[in-house]
């Protein structure tokens, strides 16, 4: 689709340490038809921002790692006050695959839908187990705590309408915050819909340390459990 002159669609990336691969992941957006194209990196002792920017893209970063749902909030609030319509995430990886982005948008141009998931366990096709087992814990507890039911409550790979990025609200600013925007799903009545996406899993992107594992989940849950008595 790629059509900015009806919608100024941005692309928001939160990316940590990933001078390797970001501006293969520019490249990719580019060749997907989307130009408008925000990094936050976030707190990267590596040159991230730099290579970034040398790419022509708007590249902030923050001073410390502030967490995962920070940048990517951090990135969203750029986009608005560039005056998007649309504002899709995609982790900083590599992980995801920005042809998808087409479908993302799609429901929002289309059918008036104001947030569009991308879902990995719609099609979970080269998914490892271990991973599908702890996206399927993450749903039910989301669901569970926020009182909505999504296939995949962890996925980064999301697209909102300036509405919608206008009235979620999150507080969370590390992986509690994907599951946290689900709530704000809920409690505004946003109409949203669930996408297949396709993930990459590389041997780069599996080695990432920061990325979800076990302790960062149970991490998770205790942040999430607070803010709801808190």
């Amino acid at each position: 689709m790629g059509d900015e002159n009806a919608k100024k669609i941005f692309i928001a990336i939160p990316a940590f340490n990933e001078e390797k691969v970001i501006q293969d992941v520019i490249k990719e957006v580019r060749a997907a038809g989307y130009r408008n194209i925000v990094i936050v990196d976030d707190g990267s002792s590596d040159n991230t921002q730099q290579k970034a920017a040398e790419m022509g893209v708007v590249a902030i970063k923050h001073k410390i790692n502030r967490g995962k749902g920070a940048a990517t909030k951090t990135a969203i609030e750029a986009c608005k006050l560039l005056d998007a319509d649309i504002i899709v995430t995609m982790d900083g990886d590599g992980q995801h695959d920005p042809k998808d982005i087409d479908n993302l948008i799609s429901p929002i141009l289309t059918e008036g839908y104001e947030v569009v998931l991308g879902s990995r366990l719609k099609n979970p096709q080269g998914m490892p187990g271990y991973k599908i087992i702890q996206n399927k814990i993450g749903n039910m507890l989301t669901w569970f705590l926020f009182g909505l039911w999504v296939t995949d409550s962890q996925s980064g790979f999301r697209a909102y309408s300036r509405h919608a990025a206008e009235v979620i609200n999150t507080r969370g600013d590390r992986y509690e915050y994907d599951s946290e925007v689900i709530r704000e799903i809920y409690v505004y009545k946003l109409k949203y819909e669930e996408i297949s996406i396709k993930v990459r899993y590389t041997e780069y992107s599996m080695g990432k340390l920061h990325k979800q594992s076990l302790m960062n989940g149970i991490i998770t849950l205790y942040k999430m459990l607070w803010r709801l008595i808190s």
